[in-house]
């Protein structure tokens, strides 16, 4: 039988609210992941779930995204325990503690074409996480953040994402790991700049391909713009040169997508 838990001062409920904290992600490894589909998603590309914290009032299993609670830690929390520890109201009922993975540059797959995405500066969790979901609407083979510190594990990060972040090969690294790592793969670098820039649609993406994007207010750091094999521009007709980050990026993926007929 599931362990009922009836007040906020439980040790578990606190351990899964210090889990808001990076310093406890850390050191913990461990993560939030809040509601059905995330946790189905998560489950699916193998990460470990730890403790599941269930709300019966509240909690229906999805057809489309099942969640495995066979042999697992459950515990049950009135819904007015569990609407206290939710971040979010459309949980479904259920919040899971997780494992985090190693997110290195060894952990993506070495594919003969591939296409990703790697972002520099983009520090804010929601950014980060819109990007993921256009990774995955894409079906690119990575997201690599050039910060070794991205907390990935953010709950903002996993809840922007939608589940993202379990569909999509992730990885941080130095500026310098990244551009090593394209150089040793053969992997041809486009930077987005606004100066002695290509227009993105006459950049040829057919062959493996990094497409870098820096952040909206400062853009690609020099690093970037001195060691990429290309430079590339979004044309813009308004009076500001910004655009989000995310719709950006989605433009010159879509271009690539498009030459290679996906």
């Amino acid at each position: 039988m599931p362990l009922e838990i009836t007040s906020l001062k439980n040790p578990r409920i606190k351990l899964l609210t210090s889990l808001e904290k990076s310093k406890e992600r850390k050191e913990l490894g461990l993560f939030i992941v809040e509601g059905i589909r995330e946790i189905s998603l998560a489950q699916q590309s193998g990460f470990e779930m730890v403790t599941f914290y269930v709300c019966p009032e509240i909690f229906l299993q999805d057809k489309n995204y099942l969640v495995n609670l066979d042999g697992q830690d459950v515990l049950h929390l009135p819904s007015a325990i569990f609407s206290k520890v939710a971040y979010r109201e459309n949980t479904g009922g259920i919040i899971a503690i997780a494992k985090t993975k190693p997110v290195t540059l060894n952990e993506l797959s070495k594919k003969s074409n591939g296409l990703f995405l790697v972002l520099e500066k983009v520090e804010k969790p929601g950014n980060i996480g819109a990007m993921l979901r256009t990774a995955d609407a894409a079906g690119l083979d990575g997201v690599i953040v050039c910060d070794p510190a991205t907390d990935f594990f953010n709950p903002n990060v996993v809840r922007s994402s939608v589940g993202c972040l379990f569909t999509v090969p992730i990885a941080s690294a130095t500026n310098q790991e990244v551009m090593e790592w394209c150089k040793k793969n053969e992997i041809q670098i486009c930077a987005t700049a606004l100066t002695a820039s290509k227009n993105y649609h006459l950049i040829d993406y057919k062959k493996p391909t990094a497409i870098l994007m820096g952040s909206e207010s400062e853009g690609l750091s020099d690093f970037w713009i001195n060691n990429a094999h290309e430079r590339i521009i979004i044309p813009m007709k308004g009076k500001i040169d910004s655009m989000n980050v995310s719709n950006a990026a989605a433009i010159v993926i879509f271009e690539a997508l498009r030459q290679r007929g996906s």
